[in-house]
């Protein structure tokens, strides 16, 4: 089988292509193995490794590009979020990337109620800059933090509110387009007038009108009896939209043609008003067809906004995998549920609506399967449940891998119930087990993603039988292949099944008019590559394989299968909320999101001969895509499929630099716990050396530090110098009372205030603290960059020291959360074999976690009363959650914001390296930096991290963070403040210029303790 790349790029000169775009576009020209990796596939199946990518800088710019394109006859494939799962933003072309600068919100008619966009700008980002005027758009797929309104048009997306407010062809007005041969224009509804107008210019445009009329003309009957009527058809060329009744709209005939006929430029949508009141009723059902078979009665007594379904399945899935279980707990008794919601422009009207429905079905709201809510947060934790159906159903807990490819059916209401028993029936024939069935019940489309067998031949060829035979089945049941997501290459070459032959000629030649040398997007829709080509695995797939030092117990232990759990869902790729993806949120580029580096690693495996990505673990395209990935673990948590870049980034770094000199930052903070400790000798000495004009900016240079970044302070007392100091002997490890409060090296030789105010909060609550005196480290500096044969042997000898505690099953109490997360996540995962480290990931506690759930009855910790604005450390959100943290300020009656403003940017050793400042700041500026800045000045600012803290201090905000433990501390005292005060952090001066000048006369002579001391503190790991 001749290759999609073969057959449209054997003739480009893509060098000259290349340089051409670069001299002649306002635009990044991107042709690089690492570029072209990172674009290799979107949320599907498929796999086509691109010419190049471009991303103007303007609408302009992209219309240039084109132009170039064209003249070179390069084939071409516009994007935006890239979330499409029929393949279709994915080519062997060259890839027009519209959402890093073409995104601007050009013009709002509040009055008309309409706007005009850029193709790049996102869903949720256009509704928030219309908030003002209380307007909206009103399709909302699930992907809405991230979709840009260009991939909503081009694949004519709906979401749940679809059920009020229809498909996005329904919503658009006009388009602004461009040919592949260089016509641009504005097209919309095209009256008599306006057409003779059209005729009477001639040219290009008159050309395409007159072709339109005569296919229309040529298939008039086909056109009215050969699309389903229902409300979600989106396969194939919207030609029922050129129909005269229909007002010979060729705006909306484009919509849904996946940029396979032109390239939008702008666009000019209609808008909703914001319904000011809503409300949710769930009902439930023993099982999901009986839900379906419900639904048309349920319409028949209302006009919901929106009629959503889930099945049992799913939320077994969520239950087993653990999330959104509070969604859960939301839904009554039940297997499967209907989500009802309705709006309105009162509360009255709202709950009425929903009440008149139950009356309807004989239901009452105190039913055990009914629940109502007109609280809009619960109403929302309700619809988290439906929102997360990819991400839940993508990776289930019992090891199978579930695919998209026929994952948005649809049907009339009417039949659906008929068509999942047939459906469940088909599934069953091929041995598919257990698909989940969710979706747009209230319009009749089903979700789903099956366990397709697409590594072996057979599993392919099932996979193609199975398609074959849905189609016919959906078609039977008068439906639609596609009811949400598009054509594209997974039903491209099933559209005869479902229109016929006649009408598929009729979409060849509506593709014949607007792109007659099929440049634009070839091999989707309109003479379609085969479903089952271009796969991204498929038998022929054979990805590398090498030992690695994380087990990936959760993976069946397969770096390989681990990077898999990307799904190209792009949740990495949203704007605010959550922490995943601080690089991207800051760059805006997918080769720094976790999509991205997931897809470099993916190629870097090799599984494929024309793999973007060549030399394995040495990829430097790899390298400079994980260079600004920040290890925050946010993707750990916020990833729907659990992708954990941190880990995979550690992994890669081992392998890359094995054998070979490192960044020079790797080993001045890859091994700060060493130089901390010999600081020790003379803090003092050692901050004037830190800070000592030209010695500190050599010795930054030297240490691969960036010279904007201050060195932080070493404290004059180290937190276990002060406790030897108090001497107060040990407890017995086997005390009930007896906890372990673990000295990490932030909170040891930085801010001992921080430990030394746990210790007093532990014992007002009655525990004996242990703490250990001999050198103990999480090996956290040197997971995070890699060191990881070295991590490993810190963590042997510091499970040597802790063993009487963990044989005796003693807590062991965290006070900074990355260190608390390596034990609990990063050291089961390293040695996955070592009970002991079982025994210590299952004894650690946070600080909070300990106090909330563990402390004696009737200890209250002691009263605050004072405002707070938190920043929760990422890895705290990732691994051990916040919850404990919010009971325990709760209890100490602190009112407290606890911010979601994502990460604060530094991000342990990355905000110090060289070339990663601008970018550390860059994502602080983001949220964090500014939400400190907007804090009233008498609130406390409590940062449990010392990464945030520290960020906190040094990104010009005039203010000072806390930790929890200090600020209860205070309390503990009675001696709190007005204003956030500086005697509490304990925390060092910087030294005199006196003092720095003397120190240059020791610098020698302290570099070369360094290194004596280093070589002993190994020898004692």
């Amino acid at each position: 089988m001749t290759s999609s790349r073969a057959r449209h790029t054997s003739a480009v000169d893509v060098a000259g292509l290349a340089a051409t775009l670069r001299a002649g576009t306002d635009a990044e020209v991107r042709f690089d193995p690492g570029s072209r990796g990172a674009y290799s596939t979107d949320g599907s199946n498929y796999r086509q490794v691109p010419i190049g990518v471009v991303i103007p800088r303007t609408v302009e710019a992209g219309a240039h590009v084109v132009e170039v394109c064209a003249r070179f006859g390069a084939p071409l494939v516009s994007r935006g979020g890239g979330t499409s799962l029929a393949g279709q933003t994915t080519n062997a072309a060259v890839v027009i990337d519209w959402s890093k600068y073409c995104h601007a919100l050009l013009d709002v008619d509040p009055e008309a109620r309409t706007c005009v966009v850029e193709p790049g700008i996102v869903l949720d980002v256009l509704n928030r800059r219309l908030s003002d005027h209380a307007l909206q758009f009103g399709p909302k797929p699930s992907t809405h933090s991230h979709c840009t309104l260009g991939g909503m048009i081009g694949n004519n997306s709906c979401g749940g509110s679809a059920q009020a407010y229809g498909k996005t062809v329904d919503n658009v007005r006009r388009l602004e387009v461009l040919t592949y041969d260089g016509l641009r224009m504005w097209v919309g509804p095209t009256s008599r007038a306006e057409r003779a107008r059209i005729d009477a210019e001639g040219g290009r445009r008159a050309e395409i009108y007159d072709g339109l009329e005569r296919l229309v003309t040529e298939y008039l009957a086909d056109i009215r009896r050969g699309f389903p009527k229902i409300p979600r058809r989106v396969s194939g060329y919207n030609l029922d939209s050129l129909l005269p009744e229909n007002g010979f709209d060729v705006a909306k005939a484009l919509v849904g043609s996946e940029g396979t006929l032109v390239t939008v430029l702008r666009a000019e949508l209609d808008l909703v008003p914001v319904p000011p009141f809503e409300s949710l009723l769930v009902l439930g059902y023993d099982d999901i067809c009986r839900a379906a078979d419900d639904v048309p009665r349920l319409l028949q007594h209302c006009a919901p906004t929106q009629l959503e379904a889930l099945d049992g399945r799913m939320a077994q899935l969520m239950r087993e995998e653990r999330a959104y279980l509070d969604s859960l707990d939301a839904l009554p008794e039940a297997d499967s549920w209907l989500l009802v919601q309705f709006s309105g422009d009162s509360q009255e009207d709202v709950d009425e609506q929903a009440h008149a429905l139950l009356d309807a079905l004989g239901r009452k709201e105190r039913d055990s399967s009914v629940a109502f809510s007109d609280n809009p947060a619960r109403e929302q934790e309700m619809l988290r449940a439906r929102e997360a159906g990819l991400g839940v159903t993508a990776r289930p807990p019992d090891d199978r891998e579930t695919w998209e490819g026929w994952e948005d059916s649809a049907v009339s209401p009417d039949r659906l119930g008929d068509y999942l028993r047939d459906l469940k029936g088909l599934f069953e024939e091929f041995d598919y087990d257990h698909p989940s069935l969710y979706g747009h019940f209230g319009q009749g489309c089903v979700h789903t993603r099956i366990p397709f067998g697409l590594k072996t031949a057979q599993g392919v060829a099932d996979f193609r039988r199975f398609l074959e035979r849905a189609a016919d089945l959906v078609a039977a049941h008068g439906g639609s292949l596609s009811g949400e997501h598009g054509d594209g290459q997974a039903r491209g070459e099933l559209l005869t099944r479902m229109f016929g032959e006649r009408l598929v000629t009729a979409f060849g030649g509506l593709k014949a008019l607007f792109d007659p040398g099929n440049r634009m997007n070839p091999g989707k829709v309109v003479d379609p590559n085969p479903v089952d080509g271009q796969l991204r695995l498929g038998p022929a797939w054979r990805p590398t394989t090498s030992d690695t030092h994380f087990g990936y117990p959760e993976d069946e232990h397969s770096f390989t299968r681990a990077v898999l759990r990307c799904v190209g869902i792009g949740n990495c790729r949203t704007h605010q909320g959550g922490v995943m993806c601080p690089s991207y949120r800051a760059t805006k580029e997918e080769e720094h999101s976790t999509r991205g580096r997931a897809r470099l690693l993916f190629e870097m495996l090799d599984g494929h001969p024309d793999s973007a990505v060549g030399d394995g673990w040495r990829s430097t395209e790899v390298r400079d895509a994980l260079d600004l990935c920040l290890a925050c673990k946010g993707c750990k948590s916020d990833c729907p499929t659990g992708v954990d870049m941190a880990t995979y980034k550690a992994e890669f770094l081992a392998h890359h630099y094995a054998g070979r000199p490192r960044p020079a930052a790797h080993y001045s903070m890859g091994w700060l716990p060493v130089w901390a400790r010999m600081a020790q000798v003379a803090p003092g000495l050692f901050n004037s050396v830190l800070h000592a004009p030209g010695l500190a900016r050599v010795g930054k240079r030297l240490a691969g530090v960036d010279g904007a970044r201050s060195a932080p302070l070493f404290a004059g007392e180290s937190f276990v110098q002060w406790w030897r100091a108090r001497g107060v002997g040990q407890p017995d490890p086997a005390d009930p009372a007896t906890v372990v409060l673990w000295p990490d090296t932030f909170s040891s030789f930085f801010h001992p205030s921080v430990a030394i105010s746990a210790v007093r909060i532990l014992e007002d609550a009655g525990f004996r603290v242990a703490v250990p005196e001999a050198p103990v480290c999480c090996g956290l500096t040197w997971i995070s960059t890699g060191q990881l044969t070295v991590a490993k042997r810190v963590l042997h000898h510091t499970l040597g020291v802790l063993r009487p505690y963990l044989e005796a099953g003693t807590p062991i109490i965290g006070l900074e959360p990355s260190c608390t997360a390596v034990f609990r996540s990063d050291a089961p995962e390293l040695l996955p074999a070592d009970q002991d480290v079982r025994r210590l990931a299952g004894q650690v506690r946070t600080f909070a976690e300990q106090l909330v759930q563990h402390a004696p009855a009737g200890w209250q910790p002691p009263p605050l009363a004072r405002q707070a604005v938190v920043q929760t450390h990422c890895h705290q959100h990732a691994i051990m959650k916040f919850d404990a943290d919010r009971e325990l300020m709760r209890r100490a009656h602190l009112d407290a914001e606890v911010l979601d403003e994502g990460c604060c940017g530094l991000a342990g050793n990355f905000g110090f390296e060289r070339g990663h400042h601008e970018i550390s700041l860059a994502v602080g500026e983001l949220g964090v930096l500014p939400a400190v800045r907007a804090a009233a000045p008498d609130s406390l600012l409590l940062a449990d991290g010392f990464s945030c803290r520290t960020q906190i201090e040094q990104g010009g905000t005039g203010r000072r963070a806390l930790h929890l433990a200090e600020v209860l501390a205070l309390a503990l005292d009675g001696t709190l403040p007005s204003e956030e005060p500086e005697r509490l952090a304990q925390r060092p001066a910087a030294p005199s210029p006196t003092a720095r000048w003397a120190a240059t006369s020791a610098a020698a002579v302290l570099t070369a303790a360094a290194g004596l001391s280093a070589v002993r503190q190994l020898r004692r790991w």
